[in-house]
């Protein structure tokens, strides 16, 4: 059996992340109260596993305080019991929150404490630091759009039911911000820039003419296999501390030619070794 736990701060996507999952065969629950996890597995999970095969949880910032302390403990139980269970923390930047909230005129679960929104959402954070500690997957969605969401969600779970590590290899450009939830970073900013050829600008790094640029490159062959060398020989050792996700970034300037032409060639790289490889082109829509 897999249980699945969704958590992370108001206005990030959870909602999205719970309906992807039901689409994708979890029985989902959300807002189940965390003092009620292991019992939920023990008596119910456990009793019907057919039904609850594959169950998606949300928790949220609304349990006690003491509940969310003990979030580690109760995990532990349910690990104990035979349970693979993952946790996905979802979070995005505070302006970004503010503007979800400002376009979608929802309220804020931790208004009801007559709390300005933008104090809410800082004491969300911390509240459920305990909580985030315990993730094995960070998603920050920032700048993801809702078709990304689902498409990242779909496939980390089809990933995960392998049961081995997924690498996330995502592209990015610097100019619009580091991702924060990359485990590595790699700057390609130092390899030739097909932008400032006229005839390759309006292109992508998915495109031939700018794959054949960069294949042509000797510094980018160089790059790629120093990246490609580094992660091979540590890959397997997060994996020997059980992590289930790790995330590779690579950026340039903008994000449209040397990061992803890079991504994609690592990607096929490694799912050419048998790794579940899941690829994400942030500044491509």
């Amino acid at each position: 059996m897999k249980l699945l736990i969704l958590t992370g701060l108001s206005g990030s996507g959870k909602s999205i992340a719970l309906d992807t999952l039901e689409d994708c065969g979890f029985y989902c629950i959300d807002n189940l109260p965390i003092t009620l996890l292991d019992d939920f597995v023990t008596n119910v999970m456990k009793q019907d596993p057919k039904t609850y095969n594959k169950t998606a949880i949300g928790i949220d910032a609304r349990n006690h305080s003491e509940s969310l302390y003990a979030f580690a403990e109760k995990l532990a139980l349910i690990r104990a019991q035979g349970i693979y269970c993952d946790v996905i923390y979802m979070q995005a930047e505070a302006e970004v929150l503010l503007k979800r909230y400002s376009e979608t005129r929802r309220r804020h679960p931790l208004t009801d404490l007559n709390l300005p929104l933008k104090e809410a959402i800082k004491i969300e954070k911390e509240m459920l630091k305990s909580v985030a500690k315990c993730a094995d997957l960070v998603v920050d969605t920032s700048r993801t759009h809702y078709h990304q969401l689902r498409e990242l969600i779909r496939g980390y779970v089809q990933e995960g039911s392998q049961q081995k590590i997924s690498i996330q290899m995502q592209s990015f450009g610097f100019k619009h911000g580091l991702p924060l939830d990359a485990d590595f970073v790699f700057d390609a900013r130092c390899l030739p820039n097909p932008y400032w050829n006229p005839k390759l600008r309006g292109f992508t790094g998915k495109d031939q003419p700018v794959i054949d640029f960069l294949n042509s490159e000797s510094i980018v062959t160089e790059f790629f296999q120093d990246i490609s060398g580094l992660l091979e020989r540590w890959i397997p050792r997060f994996e020997k501390e059980n992590r289930s996700y790790l995330t590779v970034a690579v950026g340039c300037t903008g994000g449209q030619h040397r990061s992803v032409f890079l991504v994609d060639s690592l990607a096929r790289y490694f799912q050419s070794k048998g790794s579940n490889v899941i690829i994400r082109h942030r500044e491509l829509s």
